[in-house]
């Protein structure tokens, strides 16, 4: 009989079927960041236990827009752009645990299926949505040039829902992309049991970041920002704004090669 390969599924002999390929992963792309601060107790809400707030700035949140074009090793997907090319937008607040301080994905929304499937094998909560952000082109009227004064716009919605829409204004060029998304991650992947009320199958703290990073133009600026609920999803009730700190715009290409175990609480007798 022949093997199953694949390294999510569906399986098959060829492997070719497979929603996410091997590892390493790489990513070019833009980030577009507003970072603001809520109410630290909407921040503890979301932590799961053992988890703590940072110590510094506990209730700052940061909403990201990122676009990305990304691929395994060989970089077939290139040449098929619809297996390459995505969008996301993602909410990271930074948690502490044993002492350590970490970033944690608490909301994000996706345009297509590898990602999602990519996302859940790291432990991102990751749904599918629809979303736009405003390109930067260097020729043509149709594009902002980056520089004081360009303007960037960016939206979020699911189920045809509104949930965010963000105006970026860029002031001066930044060494920094802000603090919140600065550490290594730290997140839960979980599945319940098959059998209802048995709890989780698996259970696992995780923690992982990537590696070769190279940084592109960086900017800062102001920003507008409207959140919104829907009868799915919730984002301007977990995480309202209650003070804005600053926005950025930043070139970034990176690789994912994998994480490290944190702590096992799985059941997989269950």
């Amino acid at each position: 009989m022949a093997s199953l390969n694949g390294f999510l599924a569906p399986k098959t002999p060829s492997g070719a079927s497979a929603l996410v390929p091997d590892m390493p992963w790489f990513y070019s792309g833009t980030l577009l960041t507003a970072e603001y601060r809520t109410d630290p107790a909407n921040v503890a809400a979301l932590l799961p236990e053992g988890l703590e707030l940072a110590d510094d700035d506990p209730g700052a949140v940061a909403l990201i827009w990122a676009d990305w074009q990304s691929c395994s090793t060989g970089g077939a997907e290139l040449l098929d752009p619809m297996r390459s090319q995505y969008l996301e937008t993602f909410a990271v607040v930074r948690v502490k645990h044993d002492g350590k301080t970490y970033t944690r994905c608490v909301a994000i929304w996706v345009t297509k299926d590898f990602a999602i499937g990519r996302g859940w094998f790291q432990g991102y909560p990751k749904k599918l949505g629809s979303m736009a952000v405003t390109r930067v082109f260097n020729v043509g009227k149709a594009s902002p040039r980056l520089a004081p004064g360009a303007k960037l716009g960016a939206s979020l919605a699911a189920y045809d829902h509104r949930l965010a829409s963000l105006v970026v204004t860029l002031r001066e060029p930044s060494e920094s992309n802000g603090f919140v998304n600065g550490h290594p991650m730290l997140h839960s992947r979980w599945m319940p049991s098959i059998t209802p009320g048995a709890g989780n199958s698996l259970d696992q703290l995780i923690t992982m970041s990537t590696t070769d990073a190279e940084i592109g133009e960086t900017w800062v600026g102001d920003f507008e920002l409207e959140l919104h609920d829907s009868p799915w999803d919730e984002l301007a009730s977990i995480l309202p704004v209650q003070e804005k700190i600053a926005a950025y715009y930043r070139e970034v290409g990176v690789t994912f090669n994998g994480g490290s175990l944190v702590a096992d609480r799985s059941n997989p007798a269950v």
